[in-house]
């Protein structure tokens, strides 16, 4: 198998930056100058191998058959490209992820336009600085003192009222 020829970076830099926070931007731009550099180093040799003169070599070395048996151990020797197995690997992860970020961008549309109608209705309200007493309690039923049919005594808090029961930390009920 022959061994592919390296092109140019597969890296997309810009894309990369972006999404780098700003605290590791230093360490990003070395990684990026080292990685050019590597790439650098390996576009400036050649694609293949230079060629060696063995008659040169046969001609200056005196042991005889010593040239011979390099030239055929040279020629016999193959450096197999390596077989690229995670790829699909990859693949499947980058699909795995691409789903679970869809499925948390329509979770979040759901979220953010439930969030919506929360402020639409806040913004409905009147400001507080002009709201009545009954104003509040058609606003927060819930929040608003009734005094018929839930009546409290002042200051009007949870723990000041009779029917009042204070959890320990042991999970035991204290009257």
């Amino acid at each position: 198998m022959a061994a592919r020829r390296i092109k140019g970076s597969s890296i997309n830099w810009t894309a990369l930056a972006e999404r780098v926070p700003e605290n590791q931007r230093p360490q990003f731009t070395n990684f990026k100058v080292k990685s050019d550099s590597y790439l650098r180093r390996v576009l400036a040799s050649p694609e293949e191998p230079p060629k060696i003169d063995w008659a040169a070599y046969k001609s200056r070395v005196g042991v005889p058959g010593m040239v011979e048996d390099f030239q055929k151990k040279y020629e016999a020797l193959k450096i197999p490209y390596p077989a690229d197995t995670l790829t699909v690997q990859v693949e499947a992860q980058q699909k795995q992820a691409t789903k679970e970020v869809q499925d948390f961008i329509s979770a979040s549309n759901v979220r953010i336009a439930a969030y919506e109608e929360e402020v639409a209705k806040l913004r409905a309200l009147l400001p507080y600085g002009q709201m009545t007493m009954e104003d509040f309690r058609d606003a927060y039923p819930e929040l608003a003192l009734d005094p018929i049919n839930r009546p409290t005594f002042w200051p009007h808090t949870p723990d000041e009222q009779l029917d009042y029961v204070e959890k320990t930390q042991a999970g035991e009920e204290k009257h």
